[in-house]
């Protein structure tokens, strides 16, 4: 069984940014690949970005590369996802999320675990 809890969701003006984290409990949080979504109400969730259980690898959503980056602590059992440049577009709530099954890191499907979100809003 894994708990997650994000935090540093906000308000923030366009072009600003934020740092999200997501910590982990257990004992085993280096074994499990990590991801971002998004959602906004109405619509599906949508991936934002994935890290490798080491952290060595990464990947994101067209929509956000070049703007947000996701790292880890392993030690600290926390990922972490940096937003920067924000745009009004990037407005929804935030989960990480533990990946279990499946090829592929974009569909949550392949997702076990969520934490409870964490609200971002940018005004333009």
């Amino acid at each position: 069984q894994v708990q997650l809890v994000e935090s540093g969701g906000g308000l923030v003006q366009a072009g600003g940014s934020l740092r999200l984290s997501c910590t982990a409990s257990g004992r085993t949080f280096s074994s499990y690949a990590m991801g971002w979504f998004r959602q906004v109400p109405g619509k599906d969730r949508e991936f934002v970005g994935a890290i490798s259980r080491s952290g060595d690898s990464t990947q994101y959503a067209d929509s956000v590369k070049g703007r947000f980056t996701i790292s880890r602590d392993n030690a600290k059992k926390t990922v972490y996802l940096q937003l920067n440049s924000l745009k009004p577009e990037d407005t929804a709530v935030y989960y990480c999320a533990v990946r279990q099954t499946g090829a592929s890191a974009v569909s949550p499907l392949n997702y076990g675990y969520w934490g409870q979100g964490t609200q971002v809003t940018v005004s333009s």
